[in-house]
């Protein structure tokens, strides 16, 4: 591991301190290191709206640790150029550059958002500061993958999730919901299912979902904010005293989407940059077939044989789960391959 590396990796713990609460924003975190290899000053970015991490990391400085010292700024992204909420972090660090003795600027990656995409790194190294970019590249990517979705695809990072029994069916024989639906998860992947909802600005669910089971969408099992509720909901079906419109959480309603590819591109017209799809095995096939999703978490309890009822997605399993919670079985897929639990 070289030092860069070292001080970045560190800039990556920081900025996980932030999930959950600065989407739409990226995760980022900061690390101001003297020549001597002290680090003086460390920052995240901790909540949407906030302060950035190069902002918090300097004000974790105290200037008299900088005294005769040459220093280097670590940031797992590129130094915003744009005044959005917050003034622009490449003007500050210029501005306090002489200051703190930043002579070295070092970023994770670069920043996808068209308003700043090179201009931060532009704007230091026009200030006499050098600048290196790309040390953990791919690393720093995957921290934002939902962030770097939306700007480069313009669309959000699409997980979907479901629960299915030994003989691949996700919930029993049912014709209204007047009958509640199989329990399938156990109380520990209840958990990581409440996870990824925190994980995610949005949850969805079609209309069938909705009139079958009247969920909440609720973030209850996990530390994190209630996701954006959205139904696909094209012909009004459900009726206004639901579940899923409570005051609980924000409901976006798409009455008009004809397919996927329509409803996933309006998601991310309005920002949302991360969606996870809770709905039924209608929904769930009809996004598999249009092949726009990004991830896949399913989760199989072994011991449970429904003999009939919903079919589960027809998706191939490996042969070996990820993960075994609570004796269930735990799958995650990625863009046609399987992989580890994100």
């Amino acid at each position: 591991m070289t030092t860069d590396e070292k001080y970045m990796r560190r800039c990556l713990d920081l900025a996980r301190l932030g999930a959950y609460y600065v989407a739409p924003n990226p995760m980022v975190g900061a690390v101001l290191v003297r020549a001597d290899g002290l680090i003086i000053g460390e920052g995240f970015h901790q909540h949407y709206g906030g302060p950035h991490a190069e902002v918090e990391c300097l004000r974790d400085v105290e200037a008299s640790a900088c005294a005769g010292q040459n220093t280097t700024l670590y940031v797992s992204l590129e130094p915003c150029s744009h005044w959005g909420k917050t003034p622009p972090c490449a003007d500050l660090i210029v501005s306090r550059s002489r200051e703190l003795g930043i002579r070295r600027v070092v970023a994770g990656c670069t920043d996808p958002n068209p308003q700043v995409a090179g201009r931060g790194i532009e704007i230091l190294r026009a200030a006499g500061i050098e600048v290196t970019a790309g040390v953990l590249e791919q690393e720093c990517r995957e921290l934002n993958k939902r962030f770097f979705c939306l700007q480069e695809k313009k669309r959000p990072y699409v997980t979907l999730k479901w629960a299915q029994s030994a003989d691949g069916y996700i919930d029993g024989p049912r014709t209204n919901g007047e009958k509640k639906p199989v329990v399938i998860s156990n109380d520990l992947t209840k958990q990581l299912v409440h996870k990824l909802r925190a994980e995610n600005m949005a949850i969805l669910i079609g209309s069938g979902t909705a009139l079958m089971d009247n969920p909440r969408l609720m973030t209850t099992h996990w530390s994190g904010r209630n996701p954006i509720r959205v139904l696909l909901d094209r012909r009004g079906r459900v009726p206004h005293d639901y579940n899923i419109f409570s005051k609980e959480a924000q409901t976006i309603v798409l009455y008009e989407e004809q397919n996927w590819q329509e409803a996933v591109a309006r998601l991310g017209e309005t920002g949302i940059h991360s969606v996870l799809v809770e709905g039924g095995a209608t929904l769930l096939n009809h996004i598999l077939q249009t092949g726009i999703w990004d991830e896949m978490h399913v989760e199989v309890n072994p011991h449970q044989k429904l003999g009939g009822g919903t079919s589960a997605p027809a998706v191939s399993l490996p042969p070996e789960p990820v993960a075994v919670v609570g004796g269930n079985l735990l799958y995650e897929r990625r863009n046609g391959r399987f992989g580890g639990l994100v």
